[in-house]
């Protein structure tokens, strides 16, 4: 259900011939409450690149349990695209998007950062928790190991360290336990 980001390969921000390039940038759209996965879906059809992240939780019905994979921020996925009008309206038509998320829903971009550490968790499976939405705290890099270079705010609980990955513009946050990793002041 996500795809990687695409990057561009330039080294100036304008073309040949002289006019501004579009950067394309990692934005947050809200969703229909629990169409998450389908709007994903349909975006990846129209070709725009996707990254939803999901997580697994177990879910209890009257007669059994069961797996499920449900999005990691409700009502929320992220689509990488240029901010130019065919680009915002190939993702605002689509069913069930109620907007890109920021100053008057025109959307704000998402450092990259941010979504590839998500991206890196989700990869490396890393055991990982909601966490209340921080914003102090001491910014710390991880060094070696499978989550190398990812940052975020370290946070200690009862002798557990976490490393705690946020979102800011959608204020949402997740733990990540660090256990036997190396940290450094970022």
């Amino acid at each position: 259900m996500s795809s990687q980001g695409a990057h561009l390969n330039s080294n100036s921000g304008f073309s040949a011939l002289g006019f501004a390039r579009e950067e394309s940038n990692w934005y947050a759209i809200h969703t229909v409450a629990r169409h998450e996965k389908h709007v994903a879906q349909q975006l990846q059809k129209c070709g725009v690149i996707t990254f939803l992240p999901l997580m697994q939780q177990v879910r209890q019905w009257s007669d059994r349990r069961s797996n499920v994979e449900v999005p990691l921020f409700s009502c929320y996925a992220f689509v990488h695209t240029v901010q130019t009008s065919e680009e915002r309206l190939k993702v605002l038509r689509t069913p069930g998007v109620l907007g890109f998320v920021g100053s008057e829903r025109v959307g704000t971009p998402i450092p990259t950062e941010e979504i590839e550490n998500l991206q890196t968790a989700i990869r490396e499976k890393v055991p990982f928790a909601f966490h209340p939405f921080l914003k102090a705290g001491k910014r710390v890099r991880i060094r070696g190991g499978s989550l190398n270079g990812m940052e975020g705010i370290l946070v200690g609980q009862a002798g557990c360290k976490s490393l705690v990955v946020s979102v800011e513009l959608l204020q949402r946050s997740v733990s990540i336990r660090v256990e036997g990793y190396d940290v450094e002041l970022a």
